[in-house]
């Protein structure tokens, strides 16, 4: 964020867009940093609103995840000593939090962030028709693999025809 004015690119919120627990979510720090509140204020409203974030909407990091988290993106270095462990927001939850934030910035954001998450689930679903393409064509290889292993010993045994065996002479 170049300043508290701009908006945030999509990319940038791609970028900060995280896979735990089988869940796209995005870290309540970066979200905080993208709605321009202090994390802790985020954390705030959604505690007093609780009811508005079930499980499937955020949930709170274990301390090896925040390890994993910490280790793993340099931009959080900065909850690596917090004592709290922090909250994540999947695609519904960081709508959620910018409703119960309801400053101008959060619900203009928030749209941005939807967009990301749509960009990562079309970017996935086409990875996922890739991989299907690829096992196809890994299959038809096999099978054209298996064929031709059959071919070439097909022509070895037609270029080295078994002679039957010479008859011992007898005598001199």
């Amino acid at each position: 964020m170049t300043g508290d004015k701009s908006i945030v690119p999509v990319g940038k919120i791609e970028n900060r867009i995280l896979l735990i627990r089988s869940e796209k979510v995005i870290i309540d720090a970066d979200l905080a940093e993208f709605y321009a509140v202090p994390t802790k204020r985020l954390n705030e409203q959604v505690k007093r609103n609780a009811n508005r974030f079930p499980g499937d909407f955020m949930f709170k990091l274990t301390k090896d995840e925040k390890a994993e988290v910490v280790a793993n993106c340099d931009h959080l270095e900065k909850i690596k000593y917090s004592k709290t462990l922090p909250f994540v927001f999947t695609e519904h939850g960081a709508v959620m939090a910018a409703s119960v934030l309801n400053t101008p910035r959060a619900i203009e954001v928030s749209v941005f962030i939807v967009r990301a998450f749509i960009s990562l689930r079309r970017f996935i679903s086409n990875q996922k028709e890739l991989q299907q393409k690829l096992s196809e064509i890994e299959k038809r290889l096999t099978d054209h693999d298996e064929q031709i292993v059959e071919l070439v010993n097909l022509i070895k045994q037609l270029l080295n025809p078994e002679l039957p065996p010479k008859k011992r002479r007898i005598g001199f």
